[in-house]
């Protein structure tokens, strides 16, 4: 697929406050953020799978190949590897490892530590691991399909793949390399460093982790080994924040750099203020519903048709959401390849009561779950409000991030509302996960599966996702993802909501900042002040 521009639109209107205080500023060496990261569980690339987790390994691991956050639009590009060769059958993909960059240990950047951590991660076999295991590797073959020859270390997959699509892969969280011999070295009872590399780092990147104070904090310091050069910004603190009006406060008093949560009341507050730039950037994130398909009740077509009709989708978009995400009901993210901008569901109380008494269900009582987040939080009032004048009385449970994707992911919740982002820039990574369900058993504990996690078998749409992931032909496999997506919307247990856009408050005097649009993290080594 062709990658896209990162969408960043700059608002910046700059005039004197009347009595302007005089405002404290951080160090001009010092980036500091202010962002919701009380869904950081781990931060082994292996095993890192939320948002926050995703932002600090891409500033402390290199990959393979990675993006460049100057330039995305120029896709993947060398990074520890610089360059790759791929055999005549499109199986084998040969990579040549950068001489003379060093982890920040010290030790050398080896092709051995590019094969042990993309066998480690099969082997760990975590929540990402699916997307390395989509490929063929498995705990049993990943000596003999993850080889290093001198400086070289290859992959070969269980069949050809569009090489575009192993190489996004391989730009995931999950393709970051791990200094060996430092993660082996706090090995414990044969879990290849896991435990210690929860908490602390071994990579090659433009940081290293100084501390992870869950629910609180993360502290970096740049890393002088690092081979395109020390960063400017010697020390990067995100503190835990929840509230969009402290974020707000605290960037207007200059005790913060970037306010990252910021409502759009607060948005309208800071607009125009002198020292504070706006920065709105369409990100890849999608808020999303879903229901357990173990329900009973839940699992009825109708149902699921109904609850689609009982969203206030312009009511919210327009309201406390406003600025912030926009309608998109379907599951490829605005310009990916294959994505459809068709939104037919529309609040329709009446369509709903008719659809639900079709299916025999009156006074229906359900769980919703919900990460203590302001925007969520009220997105589920706004449900809880709209499924009650259908009779569905909607119990919101809210909780840790921790807490509540722990009961996602062992199937108990009955409604879960929430956000999924995408792990590579292809249309295979969200298809590969809403729609795709190769096994619904509960031994399966396909975690990585949002399909799986709501129990749906999908339909058969599994075997059409594991088609267009092999078509050669890019306008072929666009229209196969447009087929999809409109049997996804009509049956799917999901009801897709809004794509966000992220707006940003920065102190103007902060340069380069990227969050890395729709296709990856945020970047904090080109930052300068």
């Amino acid at each position: 697929m062709k990658p896209f521009t990162n969408i960043m639109a700059t608002v910046v209107m700059g005039f004197a406050l009347v009595a302007t205080p005089t405002f404290a500023e951080t160090p001009a060496n010092m980036l500091v953020i202010a962002g919701e990261i009380d869904d950081l569980t781990s931060l082994d690339p292996a095993e890192s799978f939320e948002f926050s987790g995703s932002d600090v390994s891409r500033n402390i691991y290199g990959k393979l190949v990675n993006f460049d956050p100057l330039n995305l639009d120029a896709g993947y590009q060398p990074d520890l590897a610089e360059s790759w060769t791929v055999s005549e059958d499109g199986k084998t993909i040969t990579f040549t490892m950068r001489d003379g960059v060093k982890f920040a240990s010290g030790n050398p950047v080896r092709a051995e530590d590019a094969a042990f951590s993309l066998r480690r991660a099969v082997i760990l076999n975590k929540t990402p691991s699916f997307i390395l295991k989509q490929f063929g590797f498995t705990a049993e073959n990943a000596m003999d399909t993850i080889k290093v020859d001198g400086n070289t270390v290859s992959i070969t997959t269980d069949k050809r793949y569009a090489t575009s699509f192993v190489l996004n892969c391989l730009t995931a969280t999950i393709g970051g390399i791990v200094d060996e011999k430092l993660a082996m070295s706090h090995e414990a009872d044969g879990d290849m460093g896991n435990t210690w590399l929860k908490t602390n780092g071994a990579g090659s990147g433009a940081y290293t982790l100084v501390s992870w104070k869950p629910n609180e904090s993360v502290t970096l310091k740049s890393n002088p080994n690092f081979y395109m050069g020390e960063p400017a910004m010697k020390r990067v603190v995100v503190r835990h924040v929840g509230e969009s009006s402290t974020q707000r406060l605290m960037l207007e008093r200059g005790d913060i750099d970037i306010a990252r949560n910021l409502n759009p009341d607060d948005v309208a507050g800071i607009s125009g203020k002198d020292g504070i730039t706006i920065d709105s950037a369409l990100r890849g994130r999608l808020m999303y519903i879903s229901l357990n398909q173990k329900h009973p009740v839940l699992s009825k077509p109708e149902v699921r048709e109904a609850i689609k009709y009982l969203v206030d989708y312009e009511g919210m978009q327009n309201s406390f959401l406003k600025g912030q995400y926009t309608i998109h009901q379907n599951f490829l993210p605005a310009t990916y390849l294959g994505a459809v901008d068709d939104n037919p569901f529309s609040l329709n109380i009446e369509k709903a009561k008719a659809l639900l008494a079709a299916a025999g269900v009156e006074g229906l009582e359900i769980e919703v779950g919900v990460r203590e987040a302001q925007e969520r939080i009220e997105i589920a009032q706004s449900l809880q409000n709209t499924f009650g004048q259908a009779g569905i009385k909607l119990n919101i449970t809210v909780g840790t991030a921790k807490q509540i994707l722990s009961r996602y992911r062992a199937r108990e919740l009955d409604m879960y509302m929430g956000a999924w982002g995408p792990d590579y820039p292809d249309p295979h990574t969200n298809a590969g996960t809403f729609a795709y369900n190769p096994d619904n058993s509960d031994e399966a504990h396909a975690t990585g599966l949002l399909a799986w996690r709501n129990a749906w078998d999908t339909g058969g749409l599994t075997e059409k996702v594991a088609a267009a992931v092999v078509e050669g032909d890019r306008d072929v496999r666009a229209q196969m993802y447009h087929d999809i997506q409109a049997t996804f919307r009509e049956t799917a247990p999901f009801a897709v909501l809004f794509q966000k856009i992220e707006q940003t408050g920065r102190a103007s005097n902060v340069q380069n900042l990227n969050l890395g649009g729709a296709i990856t993290s945020v970047s904090y080594w080109p930052v300068t002040k």
